[in-house]
């Protein structure tokens, strides 16, 4: 059975990568960051928190 842990959009904006996670336990936020890399850590770090947390 599957069953959905969260939502995630990644978006490039002029020079910003954005990454909007929503989820039931951490809510809706949002990563900005003009470096690809940097977004994607800030959001596996808090990802891998909310759910070691879970």
């Amino acid at each position: 059975m599957e069953e959905v842990l969260c939502n995630v959009e990644l978006v490039k904006d002029n020079n910003n990568f954005i990454a909007r996670i929503q989820s039931d336990f951490g809510g809706m936020r949002e990563y900005k960051s003009t470096n690809f890399e940097e977004v994607l850590e800030q959001m596996t770090m808090d990802l891998q928190e909310e759910f070691d947390s879970a």
